[in-house]
């Protein structure tokens, strides 16, 4: 506790007018990096991987890290099923002083592009189901690496401006939130030192481009994986009598789980469940044996969360209790422990300086007040569950214009996840850069 608060009074210590100051300056050599940076950018987005596959995404940042001055290590993160993770470590010591992580995610989605943009992705792979997908980084995880990359680069070129350690990560499999957990089973502050300070950026398609938005307090859900298998009998589709047809029962419970959050739940309790994925059967006229649900679940809360995994069991079996379902048929309920993460919670104090480190540098105008979202993150287990200080804020990168007009008419933007996903790239890379190093300049100072 002396130590987190002796690095955040040093950080309150640092005067708000020398930040300002520096400003300009920061500002121009950030805009002299947009061409390289817009190459960069362009080059991941063409180029993107899946999750656990990031293998020439890690490779390609690693080597500009190295270019960039930093010691880098590859190919850190070990997965529960003992599988090696693309993660990459980044060090650069600069004398003594408080030692600061900034992360980034690599890991691209399974979405095939349709922008229409010259720099699209027209990249396909196979999942994890052994589906041929598009892949698609629509969450913006280029964006991600081009501005850490940026941030790296000023950094280097500032070391008689701060102190201390910084360690950027590359961490691979965000979207499966597994990444981080993989990460730090394979030793990551064993092996590179254990941080003081833990700072995150995330993209954001409601925050107009140029500007950022930052809150304490909690900021995104935790994310609860879960499969649910609902066994049957199988039969000749012409002689339903014969079966217990785990495609009705599957349907019966995707309509009765809506029910959960709207009837079991506390209402001033945020919660949301979904079903992603249903796969059964193998012909039309064949009554399967067999349908497996892939549903996600998000809360703030912990006793929320097991309260509905609890609901969800008890739904399962009890379609199959009411369809006569064998005893030894009973449904199947999954709870992943790789597939979740706690949910996001920045640190008051922490937000708070690094807010006015960015009113400093951006000017007010352009630091917005962030909302707390049902989205999630695995980014807040590198906090060791709070014990370490952590913020993530989030990077504006839609058209401003754009964006007035979609609150004015009530028509959102594409936003992250979506296949017509399209940051405005300029300013938002500017800006996540400018930000994101004044912001360790002023923890590091």
């Amino acid at each position: 506790m002396f130590l987190r608060a002796c690095v955040l009074l040093g950080v309150a210590a640092v005067p708000m007018q020398l930040i300002a100051q520096d400003a300009g300056s920061l500002s121009s050599s950030v805009q002299a990096q947009l061409p390289s940076l817009t190459e960069t950018y362009k080059h991941l987005h063409r180029d993107p991987e899946l999750s656990h596959h990031e293998d020439k995404t890690s490779a390609y940042l690693a080597g500009e890290l190295r270019k960039a001055g930093y010691t880098v290590t590859e190919h850190v993160g070990k997965y529960q099923d003992g599988s090696q993770a693309y993660g990459i470590v980044a060090v650069l010591e600069n004398g003594k002083g408080p030692r600061l992580l900034i992360r980034s995610d690599m890991d691209a989605l399974p979405v095939e592009e349709k922008t229409g943009l010259d720099y699209a992705s027209t990249v396909r792979s196979t999942n994890a189901q052994g589906q041929d997908v598009g892949v698609m980084h629509a969450c913006g995880h280029d964006i991600h690496m081009t501005v850490l990359l940026g941030t790296a680069r000023e950094m280097a070129a500032r070391k008689s401006a701060w102190h201390g350690t910084l360690v950027l990560i590359g961490q691979p499999s965000e979207e499966t939130i597994d990444g981080a957990r993989a990460m730090l089973a394979d030793g990551l502050y064993e092996r590179f030192g254990r941080p003081d300070l833990v700072v995150s950026e995330h993209d954001d398609s409601v925050t107009p481009a140029g500007s950022i938005a930052i809150k304490g307090g909690p900021l995104l859900a935790s994310s609860t994986s879960i499969d649910v298998i609902m066994r049957g009998v199988g039969a000749h589709g012409s002689q339903p009598q014969n079966s217990k047809d785990p495609v009705v029962m599957a349907a019966e419970f995707v309509v009765l789980t809506q029910s959960i959050i709207a009837r079991q739940v506390d209402p001033q309790q945020p919660a949301v469940l979904t079903v992603g994925t249903i796969h059964g059967g193998t012909k039309r006229n064949i009554i399967s044996e067999e349908v497996t649900m892939g549903l996600t679940l998000r809360t703030y809360s912990d006793k929320v969360r097991d309260q509905i995994i609890a609901a969800v069991k008890r739904t399962a079996e009890g379609i199959a209790i009411g369809y006569g379902v064998p005893e030894d048929r009973m449904p199947i309920v999954n709870v992943s422990q790789s597939e979740i993460t706690p949910a996001t919670y920045n640190d008051p104090a922490l937000a708070e300086r690094l807010r006015k480190i960015a009113v400093a540098t951006l000017g007010a105008d352009r630091v917005e007040e962030a909302d707390s979202v049902m989205g999630s993150e695995d980014v807040g287990l590198f906090t060791l569950d709070g014990k370490i200080p952590g913020v993530m804020f989030r990077l504006g990168a839609s058209d401003p214009d754009k964006l007035t007009h979609a609150k004015e008419t009530g028509v959102p933007l594409p936003s992250m996840h979506s296949p017509l996903f399209a940051p405005v790239y300029a300013p938002t890379i500017t800006t996540g850069v400018t930000a994101l190093t004044a912001m360790a300049l002023g923890l590091l100072k």
